[in-house]
């Protein structure tokens, strides 16, 4: 069996773990990473309410984590030696229920599920998030009427360039792109793009590459392919590749959750819950062709997120129900995760890597 090797590659000796606070989580979870063999241990614990979901600005090291709340709001922190220091109080973002937060330059987006919006936030030179915040809220429904009854947004991501910012909604079965205004912030819909109804879109990744982009359907186990042209805005379907049963003939219903993608471009993985399992795509056929090659246990149960290393040679699965993180050295060869290791964290939502402060 091939395996990530001993040396370190990434970097990254930080991992930084969300968690549903109502549910029995701590907050986020700070814990250090083993340069040699990826393992993690704790280091301490960073209180926020509900903090689901986390992103990491690459230029300034802070951490932004949202609170996914009825009134929603996100809170930043300061990477140190110790864990993590507060940046200020934390903001609303002017939407309820808040799934996804991603930064581009000196703007904050968040994903608001409940509300059905996409947030935008300014941030000062520190990295702190201030008001006010420009709300665009997403209109429409889907044929699901249990889960699409009308919008959920559940993912707002910056496209490579940074000049577009693309909505993926779970409720509307589309992704939106748009054109934050340069001085307000303010998204304006550039382009829609409908996706087949009642899939139920989650989350999307780019190919490093940039002109691929992978969307995962969580009311469908399926990838969605598209091209997307960075220069024009606009992002096309091409293919659709199923990642799981759907659920038929007694089946256990699959409710997939995270997409990420190889930093050299040769794989796309994805985490299933209910199935409990992580998919392996593989794309030696070419970004636009993935193939399903290989699925693994997860090594717990509810797989909500997923993070891969700077050098593709680990995955982390944060699994909500069993309340841990396991870790898994990639076969260099086939992409196939093979599990090394797990930390309890209870009630774990979200995973994020990074560098030490």
């Amino acid at each position: 069996m091939g395996g990530a090797d001993s040396t370190d590659r990434s970097g990254e000796h930080r991992a930084y773990i969300g968690s549903f606070t109502s549910g029995g989580g701590r907050g986020v979870t700070i814990a250090t990473v083993d340069p040699k063999t990826g393992a993690l241990t704790p280091l301490s614990v960073a209180t926020a309410e509900d903090p689901s979901y986390l992103a990491l600005a690459r230029d300034t090291g802070v951490l932004y984590a949202v609170s996914e709340t009825e009134r929603g709001g996100v809170a930043a922190f300061r990477p140190t030696a110790g864990g993590l220091a507060p940046l200020g109080a934390p903001v609303r973002v002017g939407g309820s229920g808040p799934t996804h937060v991603s930064v581009a330059g000196r703007r904050l987006f968040t994903a608001n599920y409940t509300s059905g919006s996409v947030s935008s936030l300014a941030l000062d030179a520190d990295g702190r998030p201030y008001g006010p915040s420009r709300v665009l809220a997403h209109r429409g429904s889907g044929p699901d009427t249990a889960r699409q009854e009308g919008p959920h947004a559940h993912q707002v991501l910056p496209d490579p360039t940074g000049r577009w910012v693309l909505s993926v909604d779970l409720g509307t079965d589309s992704v939106r792109v748009c054109a934050p205004d340069p001085v307000t912030g303010e998204l304006r819909v550039h382009a829609e793009t409908a996706l087949r109804a009642g899939t139920g879109p989650r989350h999307l990744v780019f190919h490093p590459t940039g002109g691929t982009v992978y969307v995962l359907h969580e009311l469908e186990p399926q990838v969605t392919v598209c091209r997307w042209n960075g220069a024009s805005g606009h992002l096309e379907p091409v293919g659709e590749v199923p990642v799981a049963s759907s659920g038929a003939s007694g089946a256990v219903r699959a409710y997939p959750s995270a997409v990420v993608a190889s930093p050299d471009g040769r794989f796309v993985w994805a985490a299933v819950r209910g199935a409990d399992v992580l998919v392996t795509l593989s794309l030696a056929d070419g970004p636009g062709r993935p193939r399903l090659t290989g699925t693994v246990d997860c090594g717990g149960a509810w797989p909500r997120d997923l993070a891969v290393d700077a050098a593709g040679s680990r995955l982390y699965a944060a699994n909500e129900h069993s309340g841990d993180v396991t870790w898994f050295d990639v076969d260099p060869l086939t992409g196939q995760p093979h599990r090394a290791g797990s930390l309890a964290v209870p009630a774990a939502t979200c995973v994020v890597l990074g560098r030490e402060p």
